[in-house]
């Protein structure tokens, strides 16, 4: 067995039908099997997987379940030589996806960990769709090989650290026997990026495929895109202790600051200017909710705050 794909599962949706159904139609010439761990749906998602006869399902506790943990049961009972992650929510975008996710692996052996490239669904809001597009474009194109060349410039330059350290379980893959030696940590979140910080730091590589693309992207109401943030700057804080905001005097001051270069990226858009109006006031409560979340996420150490910011929306987006 070559690949096992592992998809971690809760309340699914009908949106995860597509998912599953590319996944296994999958275009390869080696066996791939699918693991599909549940944790505790009650919306059908179950008896759907259930219903299939060609993947190996299994269910937790809902309380059970935790990022790295969840991910760590699945590649234990995976047979594959490489184990390929992707989400409920991340749908591949053609038959090649599972392919491209495991070529670069044929490069090197210091090739132990791989990420694709994340598009927009059709129905994301602007903005999302270009951050999306520039984040990603930023990795390069087709195959890119990350290994840390410079120690100090590592330790120094932040935005260095954060390319080399970059990982998204929304669509990885891995050597099993790297697994072994090195399996996620058991946190709320950012597992992906503190297991690819580890490897490089001890002097392995990651690879980016540009060609491995999915569908992954989400339309939160402005509570629930708070709430995110938090997560997200939690992660980083942890991982890195990056501080997005140093001084909550700064925090109208990175707002205005996005807003406006909101503002700009409407202005190259050929759309009528009613719809640029109703944008920009969307980037407005956007830039508010998503600095709010970062600075709060960010003193995530105060327990006042973490009471605040329940687990609910991390685990319904597993």
């Amino acid at each position: 067995m070559k690949v096992s794909v592992i998809i971690p599962t809760k309340n699914a949706g009908k949106q995860f039908e597509n998912v599953l159904e590319t996944v296994l139609n999958q275009d390869t010439s080696w066996a791939f099997e699918v693991l599909v761990i549940d944790s505790g749906s009650s919306d059908g998602t179950v008896e759907y997987i259930e219903s299939k006869t060609n993947i190996r399902s299994y269910q937790i506790p809902a309380k059970d379940f935790g990022h790295g943990k969840t991910r760590n049961y699945g590649a234990s009972l995976a047979n594959g030589e490489f184990l390929v992650f992707i989400t409920q929510d991340a749908l591949p975008y053609n038959n090649n996806w599972l392919k491209e996710m495991v070529a670069p692996f044929d490069m090197s052996d210091e090739i132990v960990g791989v990420f694709g490239r994340h598009i927009a669904y059709e129905n994301c809001d602007v903005f999302e769709k270009h951050n999306l597009e520039v984040h990603f474009n930023n990795f390069g194109e087709n195959i890119v090989v990350y290994k840390m060349e410079d120690k100090e410039k590592y330790k120094q330059d932040e935005g260095y650290k954060h390319l080399l350290c970059f990982y998204s379980d929304n669509s990885s893959a891995m050597r099993k026997s790297m697994w072994k030696n090195i399996p996620y940590d058991d946190v709320d979140f950012a597992e992906d990026q503190l297991w690819a910080k580890k490897i490089i730091e001890l002097g392995y590589s990651k690879a980016y495929n540009s060609n491995a693309i999915v569908y992954h992207s989400h339309n939160y109401n402005f509570t629930e895109l708070m709430k995110r943030s938090y997560d997200d700057h939690k992660g980083l804080y942890n991982i890195y202790g990056y501080i997005p905001v140093k001084n909550i005097l700064l925090l109208p001051v990175y707002i205005v600051k996005s807003i406006i270069n909101d503002f700009y990226f409407l202005k190259t858009l050929d759309i009528h200017r009613i719809e640029k109006k109703k944008w920009l006031v969307f980037s407005v409560r956007k830039n508010i909710s998503k600095y709010v979340g970062a600075y709060l996420g960010s003193k995530s150490k105060y327990n006042l705050i973490n009471k605040f910011f329940s687990r609910e929306l991390v685990l319904r987006n597993q």
